[in-house]
């Protein structure tokens, strides 16, 4: 693997040691690692590890710097051919996510470099932060960041990768027992009003009054331009009278030579602490903890069997917990052999390097793509063989399809969709709010690839606003640009429905094997139609019609006349034919109507199945007979023949594929196809007879 990982500095500090062994670890074992960042002295023990740096000012927080690095990353990407970009910081995260986009431009399929987070710490709900969020995987060390990550800036569990950091156990020397005369505290951090300094000092007042043979060092410095806060801790000290007792070391490269001089550690951290990295240092060299309880540091110290915790900001608990460890050799003692057994067990850096890698090796092969198909019930049949063609395509890819409330059973048991996401445009069509909460939803589930067979301005939206790196589709409409690989519609000559998708996946190197139609009726649908059918006086030997008397409501157009469907119905019952009448629960009234025409008793289902029953319904006959509709998309995929009734529509782009099982009836007229859902007399449809219909169902009947 190809690995990037982005700091701002590489100065002393658990951040950037932890990048620095992540790095050098990798290189040992074969991949590729890279690092970005402003230098700093551990630069040089990258560059002794075959570890490639690039110096770039990529701590700068302004707007036209980030905006210069982003494309001086995008370049490094592209010249290293990294496939894992790991921003472990605010700015490198924003730098890194639109580098990283930057350098999908060739759309590969599926796209790399993957971006990936480590949360360092408990941020803000700041937009700055916000890229933090926007990793594949965010990384934490720890528990709080993990339930902070996904509560306050709503990354999905399933997205969130547990870490702890790691310590290379091979720097540093286990002593036990250090039966020192004179005691050595220390506190190793940066120096910055939430890591607890005041607290510290003041705490220390009070144990050098028990404990008057004691040096206290405080290790790291203030960042640029903080000096004032360092000079008021010096003050606080002096006005203490602890010059004689406390020294501030500045930063230090050489940790364990540190933590060999201490009797202990203490860490006073007043805020939510991410991990704690310095108390797995001083574990693995035998020094024991006292640590105030907050943030991560409860997931590594079991107070009194591996450490002690006291409250934040409370100098008397702090004090008690230090004297007590000083002054009990044997308590100092169980607690640090106890921590070491827990960061060789827990955190020992072949571990983080083994999860991190596995969860870049998962990252590589995880691949998502989200298909929009938000249109009726038959347009959702007809893309079953493009949903086919990609499950061929990516077998091991997660698949999830946008799909309009009332057309989500046609996907239900579908083998080549692992979820589905429901568009009700009852409540989204309502107002911008609704919509751009399904947005948001869709984008946190972190698509790659977006393939959109539904090609409106609205899908058009929001596939752009689901943050996938490549976006496919006809990039006709007005806002066609926001795809990022589309291809232009043409209108003729016409393509059938299915051939029309096939254009999209082309786009992704899928050539579709076929174009065959399927639904997935379980056998509780298919026993309720034999129920309902029975229920209904059907003779098991009886030959079986199913009507459907007309299309969506929209479509006056495409009716063809109720009389003529009441004296086909007639005719069929005279030849002992019997039939069902199949239609949605909104076009009750004119199945009322038609009935009230007829003569014999069809079998009335209008509106008494779901999709699936009606499937089951549909392959007991022996025919269906429909204008053009859904239901004749749904028997092609159960392999029902049908004769379809075509007026105003054009059969050659909306005829099922299943051409062996489908009669197409139409009158050639100047008029037709027009397209037109309303029509003053309907020729193209009044002009089918009746006796030209019963010849053709009679044909498939006597098959």
């Amino acid at each position: 693997m190809n690995i990037l990982q982005i700091v701002p500095e590489l100065k002393v500090g658990g951040v950037e040691r932890g990048t620095v062994d992540l790095a050098k670890r990798l290189a040992s074992l074969g991949h590729k690692a890279v690092v970005i960042s402003n230098g700093g002295p551990l630069v040089n023990q990258l560059e002794e590890s075959g570890v490639a740096h690039y110096k770039l000012p990529v701590h700068q927080k302004s707007l036209p710097a980030i905006l210069k690095m982003i494309e001086e990353v995008a370049n490094i990407l592209k010249e290293e051919d990294i496939e894992i970009v790991h921003a472990r910081s605010r700015v490198p995260g924003i730098i890194g996510f639109f580098a990283t986009r930057r350098a999908h431009q060739n759309l590969g399929i599926p796209p790399r470099p993957v971006f990936v987070t480590t949360c360092h710490g408990y941020y803000s709900n700041h937009i700055l932060s916000r890229p933090m969020s926007w990793g594949k995987f965010v990384i934490t060390a720890s528990n709080v960041i993990a339930k902070h990550m996904v509560k306050d800036f709503g990354v999905p569990q399933d997205r969130i990768r547990m870490i702890p950091r790691g310590v290379n156990l091979d720097e540093f020397d286990f002593i036990a027992n250090r039966n020192s005369k004179e005691k050595t505290i220390g506190m190793i951090s940066r120096i910055t009003p939430i890591k607890g300094h005041p607290y510290f000092i003041k705490s220390i007042a009070k144990v050098v009054r028990i404990i008057p043979n004691l040096k206290v060092l405080i290790v790291g410095d203030v960042p640029k331009g903080k000096e004032k806060y360092k000079q008021e801790l010096k003050l606080l000290v002096k006005r203490l009278g602890l010059n004689r007792y406390v020294e501030f070391t500045g930063t230090t490269q050489n940790v364990p030579e540190i933590l060999a001089k201490l009797d202990l550690l203490v860490l006073a951290t007043t805020v939510q602490e991410a991990f704690g990295r310095v108390i797995i240092e001083a574990w693995a060299s035998g020094v024991p903890v006292v640590a105030t309880r907050v943030g991560g540091v409860v997931d590594i110290i079991t107070d009194k069997k591996n450490g002690l915790l006291v409250a934040p900001e409370d100098t008397d608990s702090m004090t008690d917990a230090v004297v007590r460890v000083l002054k009990d050799p044997e308590l100092a003692c169980k607690l640090a052999t106890q921590a070491r057994s827990d960061v060789e067990e827990r955190y020992a850096l072949d571990l983080m390097v083994d999860k991190t890698i596995k969860a870049y090796s998962e990252l590589l092969k995880q691949f998502k793509i989200l298909v929009i198909k938000i249109g009726a019930v038959g347009d959702v049949v007809l893309s079953i063989p493009s949903l086919r063609a990609i499950r061929e395509q990516f077998p091991t890819a997660r698949i999830c399809v946008l799909v309009g409330l009332e057309a989500r059973e046609a996907l239900q048991h579908c083998p080549y969709v692992d979820d589905l996401i429901v568009y009700n445009k009852s409540l989204i069509g309502k107002g911008i709010k609704k919509f751009l909460k399904l947005a948001k939803d869709i984008q946190r589930r972190s698509f790659d690839v977006v393939i959109d067979f539904q090609n409106n301005n609205r899908s058009h939206i929001l596939g752009f606003l689901s943050g996938a790196t490549a976006r496919f589709g006809y990039s006709n409409k007005k806002l066609g640009f926001l795809l990022n690989c589309g291809v232009k519609d043409t209108k003729y000559p016409p393509l059938p429905p299915v051939e029309h998708s096939f254009r999209v996946v082309n786009l992704l190197g899928i050539k579709p094997k076929s174009d065959h139609l399927e639904l997935w009726p379980q056998e509780e649908d298919r026993s309720f139609a034999k129920k309902f059918l029975s229920e209904n006086w059907l003779n098991p030997t009886q030959e079986l019609v199913a009507i459907n008397p007309l299309a969506s409501n929209r479509w006056k157009t495409k009716i063809w006349p109720a009389e003529k469907f009441a004296r086909l119905c007639d005719i069929l019952a005279a030849k002992h034919i019997r039939t069902v009448i199949v239609a949605s629960k909104l076009n009750s009234k004119y199945v009322e109507k038609f009935l009230s025409l007829t003569k014999s008793k069809p079998i009335n289902a209008c509106g008494r199945t779901t999709l699936l029953q009606l499937a089951a319904l549909l392959e007991r006959c022996k025919v269906l007979l429909s204008p053009d509709s859904a239901p004749v998309h749904i028997a092609a995929a159960v392999k029902t023949p049908a004769v379809i009734l075509f007026g105003p529509t054009d059969p050659s782009r909306h005829a099922p594929p299943a051409k062996e099982r489908i009669t197409i009836m139409r009158k050639n007229l100047r008029c037709s196809p027009c397209y037109r859902p309303n029509c003053q007399n309907i020729k193209c449809m009044n002009l089918i007879s009746v006796e030209e219909v019963l010849e053709k169902v009679l044909h498939w009947v006597n098959i």
